[in-house]
C-alpha cells in the first residue's frame, strides 16, 4: 500500500511541475505566433489526448518522467508555405530565447506564488532554539550555547531550523567569519566566530547535526502510539498507549532513551517493563535488525511514539498580509535558487559529495512524506523542487533550455545560426551528460534503499 501511495505522490508532484514548466513554453510560443502541434505530459505513446480549436493536441503519455511541447519546425519536416511564418525556426532569436526561457520562468513564478500563499495563510514552525551543542563541534568553538534562539545567520533572517540548515549548507567547506544573531532569556546578542573548512559526510548530509547543533525538544514520555502491523512490537503483544518504564530492569527517562535502548539491541531479546491501564507487566520483545545508509546495524520493533502537543514557547507562527507577502515570497524563492546553485558549485568543487544527487525514487519518497505531513509541507516541497527544476533547465547544457538559449544568443550576436554540425556535437555531449547524471542519481537512490 505504501508503494502505491509513494508512486501516486511522485506522479502528482511531477505532473504538477512538468505541466507548469511546459505550459510556460506553450503560453509564450502561442503569443509569439508559433503553431504548437502537441503539448504532452509524459513521454511515449499517449494514453489520452484531445485537440483544441487551434489544432493543438494535448496528451497524457505513458512515461510520466517529463514532458514536451512540440512546435511547427521546418527542420523536422516539410511545412506548407502558408504556415511557414508560424514555424519555430522562422522566429527571430529574441522570440526563440523567450520561448526557451519561459519554462524555467514558469517554475520560478510558481514557487513565488506557493511561498506567497503560505505566507498569507500563515504557518507554524519549530522555534530555532538550541537544545544541545555537541562537544568539540564547530558550534561549540564559535560559542553557541544551549537555550539560545537563533534569529539570523550572516545577517540573513531565519525563522526555522530549515532556514538554518540552508544557511549552513551554503557555508560548508568554507573558511572565514560567521555571525549568529541570538537571544536568550529576553536579552539579545551576537555570536561570531571563524569557520575552518568544516565539511559534510558523503552520505545523507545533515548540516545542522554536523555543525554540532540539535533543536530543543519538549520532554516526550516513552508511551507507544502506532503499532506497525506484523512488526515485532505487535508480535510481542505491545499495544498503543503502553508506557514503557524500564528496559531490562533499567529505568527509561524518555522516548529517546527508549529508542536508543532498542536500537542497541538488534536481534537480542529485551524485557520491557510497561504500565497498561494502571497495571504493571513485563513483555519480552526481540528488535529486528536494520542496516542504515552508513552500514550500521540497529534494532527496531515497529512502534511509534504517542503524539504530544508542543508547548507554545517552542513554536513560532508566521503570517503576512497579501502585499507584504510578495517580497517575502520572492526572497524565499531567491534563497532556494541560491541554495541550488551553491549545491551544484560545491559538488563540482568537491565540497559536497555527488552521492547526495537524488533521482526519482528519492523524490517519490520525499513527495509521499510531504503529502502525508500536510498541505504546508507539500506546497513547500513543490516550491523548492520547482525552483531546482528551473535552475537546472537554465544550465548551459545542450538539450536543456539553457543550452538552446546559448545557441540563440550566439545567433543573435553573429547574425547567423550555429552550424548544424556544432549543434549535433553539442546534442551528443548534452545527452551523454544528462544520461550519466540520471544513471548516477538512480544508482544513489537504489543504494539508499
Amino acid at each position: 500500500m505504501q508503494i502505491v501511495e509513494t508512486i501516486l505522490a511522485l506522479l502528482l508532484t511531477l505532473g504538477i511541475l512538468v505541466t507548469l514548466h511546459e505550459y510556460g513554453h506553450f503560453w509564450v510560443a502561442r503569443r509569439c505566433g508559433v503553431k504548437v502541434l502537441r503539448f504532452s505530459v509524459g513521454f511515449g505513446k499517449p494514453l489520452y489526448s484531445w485537440y483544441d480549436r487551434h489544432g493543438t493536441e494535448f496528451a497524457v503519455a505513458a512515461i510520466p518522467l517529463g514532458g514536451y511541447v512540440k512546435m511547427l519546425d521546418e527542420r523536422e519536416g516539410p511545412v506548407p508555405d502558408e504556415l511557414k511564418s508560424q514555424s519555430f525556426n522562422a522566429q527571430p532569436p529574441s522570440r526563440r530565447i523567450a520561448i526557451a526561457s519561459a519554462g524555467p520562468i514558469a517554475n520560478f513564478l510558481f514557487a513565488i506564488f506557493a511561498y506567497w500563499l503560505l505566507s498569507v495563510v500563515g504557518f507554524t514552525t519549530l522555534a530555532p532554539i538550541i537544545g544541545e551543542v555537541e562537544q568539540g563541534s564547530v558550534a561549540q568553538r564559535i560559542g553557541l550555547e544551549s537555550g539560545m534562539e537563533i534569529h539570523s545567520v550572516d545577517g540573513h533572517r531565519v525563522t526555522s531550523w530549515r532556514d538554518i540548515n540552508m544557511r549552513l549548507l551554503e557555508r560548508t567547506g568554507e573558511y572565514g567569519p560567521v555571525a549568529f544573531a541570538v537571544s536568550e532569556g529576553g536579552s539579545k546578542g551576537q555570536v561570531t566566530g571563524t569557520l575552518d573548512g568544516w565539511g559534510l559526510s558523503d552520505d545523507a548530509p545533515n548540516p545542522l547535526a554536523e555543525f554540532g547543533l540539535s533543536p530543543r525538544r519538549p520532554d516526550i514520555p516513552p508511551v507507544l502510539g502506532e503499532i506497525v502491523a506484523d512488526g515485532r512490537a505487535q508480535a510481542a503483544g505491545l499495544e498503543a498507549g503502553d508506557r514503557v518504564e524500564t528496559v531490562n530492569g533499567e529505568p527509561v527517562a524518555d522516548w529517546f532513551a527508549l529508542v536508543e535502548a532498542i536500537q542497541q539491541a538488534p536481534e537480542e531479546t529485551i524485557s520491557l517493563g510497561i504500565v497498561r491501564n494502571g497495571q504493571s507487566r513485563v513483555i519480552e520483545v526481540t528488535p529486528a535488525a536494520r542496516e542504515g545508509e552508513d552500514g550500521k546495524v540497529t534494532g527496531f520493533i515497529g512502534a511509534g511514539v504517542q503524539s504530544v502537543s508542543w508547548p507554545e514557547e517552542f513554536l513560532r507562527e508566521t503570517r503576512y498580509g497579501p502585499f507584504a507577502a510578495v517580497p517575502q515570497a520572492i526572497s524565499e524563492t531567491w534563497a532556494d535558487t541560491r541554495l541550488t546553485l551553491v549545491a551544484i558549485q560545491k559538488m563540482v568543487t568537491g565540497l559536497l559529495s555527488p552521492t547526495n544527487l537524488s533521482g526519482p525514487i528519492t523524490i517519490a519518497r520525499i513527495a509521499e512524506a510531504s503529502v502525508s505531513s500536510g498541505f504546508e509541507d507539500f506546497i513547500r516541497f513543490l516550491a523548492y523542487l520547482s525552483v531546482s527544476l528551473g535552475v537546472l533547465n537554465l544550465l548551459p547544457v545542450p538539450v536543456l533550455d539553457g543550452g538552446h538559449i546559448v545557441y540563440y544568443t550566439i545567433e543573435a550576436i553573429r547574425k547567423k545560426p550555429v552550424s548544424e554540425q556544432a549543434q549535433a556535437v553539442g546534442l551528443r555531449i548534452g545527452m551523454a551528460m544528462i544520461l550519466t547524471l540520471m544513471v548516477f542519481a538512480l544508482y544513489n537512490d537504489l543504494m539508499r534503499l
